[in-house]
């Protein structure tokens, strides 16, 4: 079997008009697979076809896969001259007055629309930042189970694709994860998930109860996602600071975006395992939004970091960048030599599995890196529908995104073509048990 797997996509779920939640609204997975198939191929082309893979005489069904979170983009659909339009607003200072609100964002004809148009088969889809944090408790419980009652019924009467036993929509669950949430509340969340057909697993945000996700009243929460084998989908909403670090010049959404955003997804990471959940839970299956934020450019320095404060030095069973091979990342990078060096850093991960405590030295378990094998723990991903074109001159009417992301795949030099439809669509069906 062969596949291909974006991970790009959120719309609006639902609206509230409350002072505290402008909105909750639909993130995105969406899985395209690629998959041998002796009754035909799916008619849909799009991407595939367009970089020579599509189907035709070879008989293959197309599949790929796309997560899509909150990230962004200030123009949205067109509106007719006059007509007054919606706007969200999730980030404090919104830029722009916020961002332009339309169906693409909830309606699920737009949403099978857009795939076909991109030759996208399956989308896994999820509640998005800023998720229930502003939400007091009682409102949060109540929310989170029938949001993900609603997400079922969404996925499961969806249409199939054709010539398969998939469906074209599956989901992320949501967690009244908020502030003075009782922990078994959350377990129990946990579990509707899980016995939820179509759910495969849930989306987090880093606040956790308001401590973060290193919070030790989270221990039986992770244990039970490792249990239920659900998968976790890390995505950020809050940056890094106040603010003041992007200046007082008017740049939209680019630096909190471009760069709060993944270095609040690099600081939540880093902050789980140094407080040794993955030595705890060694089978838990985390995906991080934005390819891992900075978290491969800065391991190195974080695992001598580690080496040298008698505070963390001791703590962990392995050497820091061991634990970037026990994670997933979205292949949402835009270029290739991003995700040949994201994946550079995964692929030698298991080099650091043994760690010399005595001499705070690492060593060596494996002589060879190769970065084929990181490419096992990337699933691609286009940023849809928060980066709309600008304008409406391009290709066929596909989104620069999406192209773009999916010919970062296919121009990473080292990868072969195994690797390429690793990342494009097999390691998601293996990841989300589809």
């Amino acid at each position: 079997m062969s596949c291909q797997v974006q991970i790009l996509d959120e719309g609006i779920f639902i609206l509230y008009s409350k002072a505290t939640l402008s909105s909750l609204y639909m993130s995105e997975y969406e899985d395209k697979q690629k998959l041998t198939s002796d009754e035909g191929s799916m008619a849909s082309g799009g991407l595939a076809d367009t970089y020579g893979r599509g189907g035709g005489p070879g008989n293959e069904l197309k599949a790929e896969e796309e997560l899509f979170h909150g990230n962004g983009g200030s123009t949205g659909a067109q509106m007719d001259k006059g007509q007054q339009e919606e706007r969200l607003v999730i980030l404090d200072d919104e830029p722009s007055g916020g961002r332009p609100v339309g169906p693409q964002y909830w309606d699920r004809g737009e949403k099978l629309t857009f795939m076909d148009k991109h030759g996208i088969d399956i989308s896994v889809v999820s509640s998005a930042n800023p998720w229930l944090d502003p939400l007091p408790v009682d409102e949060a419980i109540s929310l989170a189970s029938e949001l993900n009652t609603e997400l079922e019924s969404y996925c499961s009467s969806s249409p199939s694709v054709p010539s398969s036993s998939f469906r074209r929509l599956y989901g992320l669950g949501l967690l009244p994860l908020v502030r003075h949430v009782p922990v078994p509340t959350i377990l129990e969340s946990i579990t509707q998930i899980s016995e939820l057909s179509h759910l495969r697993g849930v989306i987090l945000g880093t606040r956790g109860l308001g401590k973060g996700l290193d919070d030790d009243a989270l221990n039986p929460v992770w244990e039970a996602i490792e249990k239920a084998g659900l998968v976790v989908f890390l995505h950020p909403h809050y940056g890094v600071g106040e603010g003041k670090e992007w200046g007082e010049k008017e740049n939209g959404h680019v630096l909190p975006l471009a760069l709060g955003f993944p270095m609040e997804t690099t600081c939540s990471i880093t902050r789980l395992i140094l407080s040794g959940v993955y030595d705890r839970h060694p089978n838990l299956k985390i995906i991080l939004a934005h390819s891992g934020g900075t978290l491969s450019q800065l391991s190195s320095r974080i695992s001598s970091c580690i080496a040298h404060d008698p505070v963390v030095s001791g703590r962990l069973k392995h050497d820091f960048r061991y634990y970037l091979g026990k994670l997933w990342f979205d292949a949402v990078a835009y270029g290739p030599e991003e995700l040949e060096f994201v994946s550079a850093t995964i692929g030698r991960s298991h080099q650091y599995a043994v760690y010399d405590k005595a001499t705070k030295k690492t060593s060596i378990e494996v002589a060879m890196k190769d970065k084929k094998v990181g490419s096992r723990r990337l699933l691609w991903g286009t940023d849809h529908p928060f980066f709309p074109p600008i304008s409406d001159d391009t290709s066929e009417g596909k989104w620069q995104s999406v192209v773009e992301n999916l010919k970062a795949i296919e121009d990473v030099a080292v990868w072969g073509e195994d690797e390429k439809d690793g990342v494009r669509g097999r390691t998601a069906i293996e990841l989300f048990n589809l």
